[in-house]
């Protein structure tokens, strides 16, 4: 941590970000696509007007509004309805308009109403109500005036990811605005720093890391526990993923804080476009066409997976795929729809097959002598937090459904459905691989196991036995 004094110096930053975000990690600049004019605010219902002589007063906490919203809070949603920050409160339109920057939300930069609908069950969980609680809209946090500068950077895993984008463009601005400069952030990303994943809890646990984005996958080696938000193939839906995730958060949330020497979760980052696809240079539409093909892997849960499908997983960095994919040394890799389109990998391949169902959620950490600031800094570091969580659950309802058209739309790739034969196969691979091996990382004996049947088993239908076998189950919604 940096301290300044800057008295009497006005604190700006201007963030801007390209449509693709990091050019410095991928060949070139993906395409910007050309921004819509800015949807308006959904019109909201007329108000029935009370006749009265006295001037009406200012919204308060404990005035309601007619559906059970407090009239302070419903305010705040009008506010900012329609617009980057919507909340939900109960009417989904006020969450329609366009993204922060064109390349976060549809074809035309907006996040429209039917991808909303169709995630519902986010915005009406007791999750997304825990993050309008945590945002403390109705009571912000006042700030105390004072001299010093906290400057802190924080170690983003590519900025071409949408959660990198929100943080940067959207969660910063606001914390740098609402601390007048007293909080003001540093955005890097792994491959500007020279990370590679696997080491962030230690770097955060030493002081080293200022605060980082700590990703499952990679440091499931150090802290195979965190991998439980990212068993691939065991998910059917969108929906029980996010159920799951959610359920779990307080347990995930207390292993984080263990793995980084007391570090102190920020924001649960959704990796939204995350549907998992296979970016080939030849069609897979069988089991054969699988066999030893040498596929980009960026964990051990989606190398079991891989390997279980009959291919050959291997470790590559994200920010190097396009590279291998050009020179014939990988035959296929594996990411998101809207990340790999990001990173241009239609340039490179020419076929994309799937989706294997993924809507996992990084974790951003600080260390905790950072975390040493003043009370009322914390406080708004934390409110804003949440909003910017709830923004990025807002644009994940759209970059879920676009990721995939982006690659076949845009860059020209010719997509495959995984056939029945190929999901029958997935369906072995997360019990005969994916699953138990998860298991025999953590141990048999290590309470993540009655996490998983407690928590999750039931939602996605599988239960681990005692000698690490894994069974089905009926699910449970």
């Amino acid at each position: 941590m940096q301290k300044f004094l800057l008295l009497g110096l006005t604190v700006i930053l201007l963030v801007t970000i390209a449509a693709c975000g990091g050019a410095a990690e991928a060949p070139t600049a993906p395409p910007t696509p050309t921004p819509a004019p800015a949807a308006a605010p959904p019109t909201q219902p007329p108000t029935t007007a009370i006749p009265t002589t006295i001037k009406e007063a200012e919204p308060t906490a404990t005035a309601p509004s007619g559906n059970g919203v407090s009239a302070k809070l419903q305010a705040y949603a009008d506010e900012h309805a329609g617009r980057p920050g919507a909340i939900y409160v109960g009417d989904i339109n006020q969450l329609v308009g366009p993204a922060a920057t064109p390349d976060q939300g549809d074809f035309d930069g907006n996040v429209p109403l039917d991808a909303l609908q169709n995630h519902l069950f986010v915005f009406e969980s007791g999750y997304y109500q825990s993050l309008i609680e945590q945002a403390n809209i109705e009571n912000p946090t006042p700030l105390v005036d004072r001299d010093e500068v906290f400057t802190i950077q924080h170690a983003c895993l590519n900025r071409a990811l949408s959660f990198c984008k929100v943080t940067e463009t959207f969660y910063f601005p606001n914390v740098i605005e609402r601390t007048n400069g007293q909080v003001d952030f540093v955005m890097s990303s792994f491959p500007e720093l020279g990370l590679a994943g696997p080491d962030i809890p230690n770097l955060l646990g030493t002081g080293t890391l200022d605060m980082g984005s700590v990703v499952g996958p990679y440091v499931a080696g150090e802290v195979p526990a965190l991998e439980i938000q990212y068993l691939f193939g065991a998910f059917t839906s969108r929906e029980e993923q996010y159920i799951t995730t959610a359920a779990i958060a307080p347990e995930i949330k207390q292993l984080l804080e263990d793995s980084t020497g007391g570090g102190k979760l920020i924001v649960k980052e959704w990796a939204s476009g995350n549907d998992i696809f296979f970016f080939s240079k030849t069609p897979l539409r069988t089991l054969e066409d699988f066999t030893g093909l040498k596929t980009r892997a960026f964990g051990t849960s989606i190398s079991d997976w891989i390997n279980g499908m009959g291919a050959e997983a291997q470790f590559v960095a994200f920010a190097e795929v396009y590279t291998a994919l050009e020179r014939g040394i990988l035959g296929a890799g594996v990411t998101g729809g809207d990340a790999g389109f990001g990173q241009r990998w239609y340039e490179v391949a020419d076929y994309i097959t799937g989706p294997l169902i993924s809507w996992p959620a990084n974790d951003m950490v600080m260390n905790k002598d950072i975390w040493e600031m003043p009370p009322d800094l914390q406080a708004i570091v934390m409110e804003e937090a949440a909003k910017a969580e709830m923004e990025m659950l807002r644009l994940g309802a759209v970059q879920n459904e676009v990721g995939l058209l982006k690659n076949v739309e845009k860059g020209g790739m010719e997509y495959s459905e995984f056939s029945p034969e190929l999901r029958a196969q997935s369906d072995k691979a997360v019990i005969e691989a994916v699953i138990p091996n998860w298991a025999g990382r953590v141990g048999l004996d290590s309470p993540w196991i009655g996490v998983f049947n407690e928590k999750m088993g039931p939602v996605v239908g599988y239960r681990i036995e005692p000698d690490g076998s894994v069974t089905k189950i009926p699910k449970v919604k």
